[in-house]
């Protein structure tokens, strides 16, 4: 502000009465249109670049592909139209079951994963077992595979006949899911808790707060703002693997993709099962990439997170 306004003092003199600042009679310097030509040139010559570069980089992959010897089988195999106007309808309907288990399991994740990362940050002998079970929680179901963990959950509890207990696949395929990918949230949470200074408790406790009030209200809301991008990360890798249940037999959209094929030996309805996926991920793919760009620039500009 303190450039344009010294130009309009300079330029905008005779229109404005001689009165610097004027917004009426404001006129750009030669300098600064000369600037503003260059960057727009710049940013143009760029966008050309970028767009050359993308369709020459296209055509030689198509090329590529379209002249590879075993093409024409592939392309029947795994492009066949008419089998991707079969799959579409089927594997939406499926999709459903994924979006319904993404809002369930992510709030079940957040919930559970702040509970944990919160008993693993518990100050004080006393909390020692506490603290021990959390960090055996997280260092078993970070280390187990997600598809044994769903394994043993969706193909074994049914094994156990437990009176009471569910023997429905998609249930004991969300708890699977919550229960690996809460061990990896609880991290993020922790990792924000820890990231507060101690001064800031200190500061809350000299105010009168009790050690829980100021984890309540001075230290998780800087951690969880802080740890936003890397949980929209942890949410976006949920969303794909919730098509995993498919192997307790749920019909989700990789089981609906799955029945197709088996029944008629093309592989065109996995492509379209992961179209979709992709299409899904995307848009919290690009919220993420927002959220983490616009951390950043208030972290470089000294402001708030």
């Amino acid at each position: 502000m303190t450039v344009v306004k010294e130009e309009s003092g300079r330029d905008g003199a005779d229109d404005d009465g001689g009165m610097p600042g004027g917004d009426d009679g404001y006129v750009p310097s030669a300098r600064r249109l000369d600037r503003e030509r260059y960057k727009r040139a710049r940013s143009r010559r760029a966008t050309g670049i970028a767009a050359l570069s993308t369709l020459v980089t296209a055509v030689v992959l198509y090329v590529v592909v379209v002249n590879a010897p075993g093409w024409p089988r592939t392309k029947e195999t795994f492009f066949s139209a008419e089998y991707a106007r079969e799959a579409l309808p089927k594997v939406l309907e499926g999709l459903w079951l994924n979006v319904r288990l993404l809002l369930v399991c992510g709030a079940a994740v957040l919930v559970l994963g702040m509970l944990i990362a919160v008993a693993r940050t518990l100050r004080g002998p006393v909390f020692f077992p506490v603290r021990a079970l959390a960090a055996a929680y997280t260092d078993f179901f970070r280390g187990l595979p997600l598809i044994i963990n769903l394994m043993i959950v969706v193909l074994g509890v049914p094994a156990l006949r437990l009176q009471g207990v569910t023997v429905d696949p998609v249930l004991l395929g969300g708890t699977a899911l919550t229960l690996t990918y809460s061990a990896y949230v609880a991290e993020v949470f922790r990792a924000g808790i820890e990231s507060v200074h101690p001064s800031q408790r200190a500061a809350a406790r000299s105010l009168g707060l009790t050690n829980r009030q100021a984890l309540r209200h001075v230290v998780l809301p800087q951690a969880v703002r802080r740890q936003v991008p890397p949980l929209l990360n942890d949410l976006v890798s949920l969303q794909k693997d919730t098509g995993l249940v498919s192997i307790g037999g749920a019909i989700d959209a990789v089981r609906a993709a799955d029945i197709i094929v088996g029944r008629s030996l093309n592989y065109t309805p996995y492509i379209v099962s992961g179209l979709v996926f992709v299409a899904l991920t995307i848009p919290m793919t690009r919220l993420t990439d927002w959220v983490t760009a616009r951390t950043d620039r208030r972290r470089a500009q000294g402001g708030t997170i």
